[in-house]
């Protein structure tokens, strides 16, 4: 039996989360199943679990996420990520100066 996402149990917490959103109900719980039935991944089921609630509040699916492959850097448009378009590094703090980063 095909399941709603092509290679499901290959996806990552990130790809499952965008991919998901444009499944109805009937297709969601089909993959919570089948995630329990085999991977049973914690945080997998979480997204879903949340999702599913969010549908049963009226929330419709919706085209986002279908057409993304994080997992991949690509996207089914063409567009893939390319580290030659990255932004070049900046210069290095002065002396005294401390970087701030979110959360630590």
């Amino acid at each position: 039996m095909a399941l709603p996402i092509p290679d499901f149990d290959h996806l990552p917490l990130g790809s499952v989360a965008d991919r998901i959103r444009a499944l109805d109900l009937d297709q969601l719980d089909e993959l919570i199943a089948h995630e329990q039935a085999h991977g049973d991944r914690l945080p997998v089921l979480e997204v879903m679990r949340s999702r599913r609630e969010q549908l049963e509040a009226g929330a419709e699916p919706s085209s986002g996420g279908q057409d993304v492959h994080p997992e991949t850097g690509e996207t089914s448009h063409g567009s893939p990520v390319d580290p030659s378009s990255a932004a070049e590094p900046g210069p290095p703090n002065r002396h005294g100066l401390r970087q701030v980063t979110w959360g630590g």
